[in-house]
């Protein structure tokens, strides 16, 4: 029997980029430990932007479930993540399943594999808002894959507390941190050009960087709108600032913003940035405009205010901290927090100097911790080395004012 049969296998199930950064450090930590085998499975969710992540850390999926369908509904992403993953695991067993997150992918994951009693391990467990339409439809999938999952890496003791207010055991919680940053501190010594002349020349030129991303689906119509209609008014106010806008791939995020904001020279839409060329450009912005979830987790590591075009958060460990504050998006609220981190530069230093309360680029170890846990296991690292070994520093690049 070779060494590869007598490892423990275990499926790493994903869809989406965020998931895909996420879990990437924790396929490279499943890959050092001798006694574990990972088995990449993808869902094909977001087929162009994940093949981008893989190529980046080195991963080859050994299986792709290809559900990328245009005009798919939220029922036919779970009923062909469902069906796709759990006839995979019956032609492919395997002894634990890890999965990320909120999205559709996540949830069908947990859900086929409790089908089959195989263990599930959840990153990034225990994050809620209270609203179960927001964000929607994460919120409620990110609840329903806590009932079924068999050990939660709760990202921040907040997230932890959350769960035991569920009647989680404390036994099945572990607070890990965030893989998001054991990715972000990889990727962070990569940088190089973004490869957009107007990106480069303002990287270069130390230009003002506003960052944005809009896509959230409870947002579709007036509300993105209105975020274009803020962005416009600030552009016009500051016209040195470069507003950089990587354009989401759903046609009706497209449809929306473009009109709004075409004919402005300062507002650059793209399409969607790599990760390492966002991170690149997030790195260096004054401040970053979003309504992601992953985000609010990096710009705190790279000293970069966050300005949320939410209501709610399921991270509110970033705002308690006083890195990142909820405008929802209403245009004058909007306006008036930029005016403000453009303009205060005190309150830009203190938004930008909060602590970063999502861990210190060891959370994927201790991930892979519990799936040995959970299998019983105790298998030291391989001979490629542990990186608890030595210490990591997650990279502050301060955005300039």
């Amino acid at each position: 029997m070779d060494l590869v049969d007598q490892r423990r296998r275990v499926a790493v199930l994903y869809g989406t980029r965020p998931e895909a950064v996420k879990l990437a450090p924790v396929v490279q930590a499943l890959t050092r430990r001798d006694g574990l085998h990972p088995v990449v499975v993808t869902s094909g969710q977001h087929r162009e932007m994940l093949d981008q992540v893989n190529t980046l850390f080195g991963i080859v999926p050994d299986h792709d479930l290809g559900l990328l369908r245009q005009g798919q509904t939220l029922d036919d992403v779970l009923a062909g993540a469902v069906r796709g993953f759990g006839s995979f695991l019956d032609e492919h067993p395997v002894d634990a399943v890890v999965v990320q997150g909120d999205t559709t992918t996540t949830f069908a994951g947990a859900l086929a594999a409790f089908h089959r009693r195989i263990p599930v391990v959840h990153v990034e467990a225990g994050l809620r808002t209270g609203d179960l339409y927001s964000p929607f439809p994460e919120e409620a999938n990110r609840r329903f894959v806590s009932v079924v999952a068999t050990r939660h890496c709760a990202p921040t003791e907040a997230s932890a507390q959350n769960l035991y207010a569920e009647n989680v055991r404390r036994s099945d919680v572990t607070v890990t941190g965030n893989t998001v940053i054991d990715a972000l501190v990889q990727v962070a010594s990569r940088q190089s050009d973004v490869g957009d002349p107007i990106i480069d020349e303002a990287l270069r030129t130390g230009r003002r960087i506003l960052l944005v991303t809009a896509h959230r689906r409870e947002s579709w119509g007036s509300g993105i709108r209105d975020v274009a209609e803020a962005l416009v008014r600030v552009a016009n106010l500051y016209p040195d600032l470069l507003i950089v806008l990587p354009m989401h791939r759903n046609p009706l995020v497209r449809t929306t913003i473009s009109p709004v904001v075409r004919g402005v020279p300062n507002i650059h839409l793209t399409e969607p940035l790599s990760y390492e060329a966002f991170s690149h450009v997030l790195s260096r912005s004054t401040a970053v405009l979003t309504d992601s979830g992953g985000v609010q987790e990096e710009a705190p590591a790279l000293d970069i205010p966050v300005v949320v075009t939410r209501d709610t958060t399921e991270r509110p460990e970033v705002v308690q901290a006083g890195g990142a504050v909820l405008v929802g998006t209403d245009q004058q609220r909007i306006v008036r927090t930029l005016r403000e981190l453009l303009t205060n530069e005190e309150f830009h230093r203190r938004m930008a100097q909060s602590p970063n309360p999502f861990g210190d680029g060891l959370a994927s170890e201790r991930v892979v911790d519990v799936v040995e846990d959970v299998l019983g296991v105790h298998t030291p690292a391989s001979r490629a080395g542990d990186p608890r070994e030595v210490p990591v520093e997650v990279p502050a690049v301060v955005g300039a004012v």
